[in-house]
């Protein structure tokens, strides 16, 4: 898996308008093909009427699925700038659809570039590119008399505590980068002299919005 990467936070829309054309984009994240497949359906449907549905995707964490469509739009000038926005940030397991109402207006080959990678921008802008990080869990129980010193040393080092429960022992569910997870699990057990008790979790994926983590 990979340590981080790069794609958007939520479905968003912007438009723009170009002579008249106006040109809505359509951003969304999603976890395989057939996700992005199912949200360029439902965008056809819903724009039935428009003179073109243009749309791009990346997926995967070497980008293996990458396909793009002009819908119409002579060759090269709609789905690959589309997907050129994508490209250009590593912006993965996202999809863009560019829906486009024909203002009467002839574009030529540059305008049509230009008009469908200014919308798949701007939507990109709206959806908000954000990273996600892969975290491993771990679970780390404690009597009370050590919890005050391995909560101090999980925070000082920029780890996540996601969870606390107080039984007869206190228990710490952790969140920790996963390529640092054996070296976190030494600290603690160093700090506890051995005495906490430590289990080793799944690995998970936490997302940095504007500089801080959302778990």
């Amino acid at each position: 898996m990979l340590k981080s990467f790069k794609t958007v936070n939520e479905l968003a829309y912007a438009e723009i308008v170009e002579k008249k054309s106006r040109f809505i984009a359509a951003v969304k994240p999603v976890s395989s093909e057939e996700d992005a497949l199912e949200f360029i359906a439902g965008l056809k449907k819903k724009y039935w009427d428009a003179t073109h549905n243009v749309f791009a995707y990346q997926i995967g964490e070497r980008n293996e699925t990458q396909r793009q469509s002009d819908d119409g739009e002579p060759s090269g000038t709609a789905g690959l700038p589309v997907l050129d926005v994508l490209r250009g940030e590593d912006i993965k397991n996202t999809v863009i659809v560019v829906t486009r109402y024909f203002g009467g207006t002839l574009l030529g080959t540059g305008g049509l570039v230009r008009a469908y990678q200014r919308a798949a921008k701007e939507g990109v802008l709206a959806a908000k590119v954000i990273e996600k990080i892969l975290y491993r869990y771990v679970f780390i129980t404690v009597d009370y008399n050590s919890s005050g010193k391995i909560q101090y040393e999980i925070l000082q080092n920029g780890h996540i505590i996601y969870d606390t429960k107080y039984t007869d022992k206190v228990k710490f569910t952790v969140l920790c980068e996963a390529d640092s997870a054996d070296g976190f699990v030494k600290r603690i057990t160093d700090v506890s002299s051995a005495l906490a008790f430590i289990e080793l979790g799944e690995e998970a994926y936490v997302k940095r919005v504007d500089g801080n983590l959302v778990t």
